[in-house]
């Protein structure tokens, strides 16, 4: 294992100011779940290592329903699972954390991080874009937003540019008559990467027949998580059927290109994206409706390992 020097940041200019200096030699950590394996591996090898936990203003949450919710980089996966403001008003948010790793790597992993390591598997990733996240980014010139859509630039790849940080995430209040939930199929049933991942969010009009608005997001389908916009074209503004959900889902499924791997092939996903948008979607319908599912049932349903 190569040997790096430690730093340790207390503010965010600090941490721009130790990035600027240290170059792309650097490497920045918070709960190091990733970091660590990959150091040993000799994956990484920085010679610089800047440590974040230390800076208070990447540790808030907050909600409002005017500004929906500001979460900071270092908030932590269990944070998310176990905020009540998540719970009900992002809860496909919250059943994504609830099926992220042990609870041991959920308490140090960070929301930001599971971001910035862009993997496309990445549990925490299709309940952000289907809430349309935007990222608050800070760096030498200033900040910017960028939305989470347009973050990922491939596989470990995001868009951040020398000396940037990602400070925090945006996520838009939530709609009326709105529905959410993450689910994601392994065959492990647990402590296991995505074979693929699907969270939908729908909102409703008033009488609960017309789809307002409608976001599914899928993981390990292709180089970076990605939104499924013609299925979502072909429920916006329709009256909502049994059929058009199937269609929906089988729209999912044929627009997507993901690889065979060691955790399936290219068809067995396709298969499961088709039944995973279909699962995600009606049970939003059903919460857009006003049909109460609590929390340990959404939480059972977040790991599914056969169909």
């Amino acid at each position: 294992m190569a040997k790096f020097e430690y730093l340790e940041a207390r503010t965010l200019r600090q941490a721009i100011s130790m990035l600027q200096r240290c170059g792309d030699q650097a490497r920045l950590v918070a709960g190091s779940t990733d970091f660590l394996v990959r150091w040993r591996l000799g994956a990484w090898q920085p010679k610089y290592v800047i440590n974040l936990q230390h800076i208070p203003a990447l540790q808030r949450v907050s909600y409002s329903a005017r500004n929906g919710l500001r979460l900071g980089a270092l908030v932590t996966v269990q944070t998310l699972e176990t905020h009540p403001a998540i719970r009900r008003h992002y809860p496909a948010l919250a059943t994504g954390a609830t099926s992220f790793a042990g609870v041991q790597i959920r308490n140090l992993a960070t929301v930001g991080g599971n971001i910035c390591n862009a993997s496309p598997a990445g549990d925490m990733l299709p309940a952000l874009l289907a809430f349309d996240a935007q990222c608050r980014v800070v760096g030498p010139e200033g900040e910017r937003m960028v939305p989470l859509d347009q973050f990922f630039a491939g596989p470990g790849r995001t868009v951040l540019r020398p000396a940037e940080v990602l400070a925090e995430l945006r996520l838009p209040p939530p709609l009326p008559n709105c529905g959410s939930l993450y689910i994601k199929h392994s065959p492990r049933g647990a402590m296991d990467i995505a074979t693929v991942g699907v969270a939908s969010m729908i909102s409703l009009e008033m009488r609960g027949t017309v789809c307002r608005e409608v976001r599914i997001a899928l993981a390990s389908v292709a180089p970076t998580p990605v939104r499924a916009r013609s299925a979502e074209n072909l429920l916006r503004s329709q009256t909502l059927t049994p059929q058009l959900v199937a269609a929906a889902a089988q729209e999912a499924q044929a627009g997507i290109t993901p690889i065979d791997d060691v955790r399936g092939s290219a068809t067995y996903r396709k298969s499961i994206v088709e039944a995973l948008t279909q699962r995600t979607l009606e049970r939003a319908i059903q919460m857009a409706r006003g049909q109460e599912l609590s929390y340990e049932t959404q939480r059972s349903l977040a790991v599914q390992t056969a169909f």
